[in-house]
């Protein structure tokens, strides 16, 4: 019985988190030769402020690009 874990921050819809526990099941199913029911799917959601990118609270889509040499 696969277990998978997936942890998400919070603010998705029901609806996309049944799409999502939909597409991977049958991934899984499909990938190990296991039939869908026997797949286990377990959301945990966080809120964006528990959520660090080197050591920054929040998503990187949130704050402003660093500059480098390619991006200036």
């Amino acid at each position: 019985m696969p277990i998978i874990e997936m942890h998400l921050l919070t603010g998705r819809s029901a609806e996309t988190k049944s799409r999502v526990a939909k597409a991977i099941t049958a991934a899984a199913a499909e990938s190990l030769g296991v039939s869908p029911d026997t797949v286990r799917i377990m959301i945990t959601e966080h809120a964006k402020d528990d959520f660090y990118v080197a050591g920054i609270a929040g998503r990187a889509s949130d704050r402003p690009a660093v500059a480098t040499e390619e991006n200036p």
